[in-house]
């Protein structure tokens, strides 16, 4: 049987349907349930659950068989569409079963620092800046480059021309200067 002698079938049954008929639902069942439970398992990815989803697409077909108007669309595009909304009501039930009640969200911590906090950060910060700058510019770069930029002793030694011992001296007074200053 061609596409359009199948639709023009299942558009004669629904319209059967429509009219309580029994015989025409089981019909139209056996034409289009493959497919329709295709749908639903796609969307929902649980077997059991796209079994009651097709279920009550069958009852809304019942139910609304009478509205189906085959000028506007295909029998099963038709049905397809009933599938796919009630699939997609399923997994937004499912998902707002899984809400929590809004008194729950007093015990959800927030990550990030409190106003205080970012102030308090905010000062020591510039704190730090500060003491750097009173620190000579060549102990500070040091400490720049070793604690902010993670670059080693060594790599400070071969990049600022001068012996291993003096950077790692350079870095030892800059931080004993810095944490006075810091204690300040």
């Amino acid at each position: 049987m061609d596409a359009d002698a199948t639709r023009s079938q299942l558009a004669a049954a629904l319209a059967r349907v429509a009219g309580g008929d029994r015989a025409a639902l089981r019909m139209v069942y056996q034409d289009t349930s493959a497919k329709l439970f295709g749908v639903c398992l796609r969307i929902l990815k649980d077997r059991s659950e796209a079994e009651d989803v097709l279920q009550d697409v069958y009852v809304t077909v019942w139910r609304k068989a009478a509205t189906f108007d085959p000028g506007r669309a295909s029998p099963i595009t038709w049905m397809v569409a009933i599938a796919r909304n009630r699939a997609i009501d399923r997994l937004r039930a499912r998902a707002a079963g899984r809400l929590e009640p809004i008194e729950a969200a007093d015990a959800v911590s927030d990550p990030a620092p409190a106003a205080v906090e970012r102030v308090e950060l905010a000062q020591q910060h510039q704190r730090l800046i500060r003491c750097l700058e009173e620190l000579d510019a060549r102990h500070a770069s040091a400490i720049r480059a070793a604690f902010l930029d993670g670059a080693t002793y060594e790599e400070l030694a071969a990049r600022m021309k001068v012996p291993l011992g003096t950077m790692k001296s350079w870095i030892r007074r800059g931080l004993l200067k810095l944490r006075a200053c810091l204690e300040r």
